[in-house]
């Protein structure tokens, strides 16, 4: 089971919706964006610890050019994502802010078709109108 996609996936989608409820009571009382850098330097350390405990350091100099690139290019996307991410828990509710939060799932189907060739067919599509649909009625009404 832990060799799954769909294992991983559903245990980032828990560790996602816990994200919403600690950072909402976390932002209560500091800035947003000083939230943001203590949530960061924790992964950091979280994120070097395991590398380290499990062997898996690669030497950067053996890193190919564009994934260096592509990494870069979503660690910014990441942290300007948290940024906006905790400003909006820090101005509203949780139950709200995630919705519209998830409609990066939507986005990310977009994008995957226009831009790595990635194939939906016509029930995929109706599931991501049904995916924006109900992060709108959540957030919305």
């Amino acid at each position: 089971m832990s060799q799954s996609w769909q294992f991983w996936a559903l245990l980032s989608a828990a560790f996602a919706a816990l994200t919403a409820v600690f950072a909402k009571v976390g932002v209560a009382q500091i800035n947003s964006d000083f939230a943001t850098l203590i949530r960061t330097v924790i992964i950091l350390f979280v994120l070097a610890g395991i590398v380290a405990a499990t062997g898996q350091w690669q030497k950067p100099s053996e890193i190919p050019g564009r994934t260096w690139l592509f990494l870069a290019l979503s660690g910014l996307a990441t942290g300007a994502s948290w940024l906006a991410y905790f400003r909006a828990l820090k101005l509203g509710d949780a139950a709200r802010v995630a919705p519209i939060d998830k409609l990066s799932i939507v986005m990310v189907a977009i994008f995957g078709v226009l831009f790595l060739g990635e194939k939906l067919n016509l029930i995929n599509w109706l599931g991501v109108a049904f995916i924006a649909a109900g992060a709108l009625l959540l957030a919305v009404f």
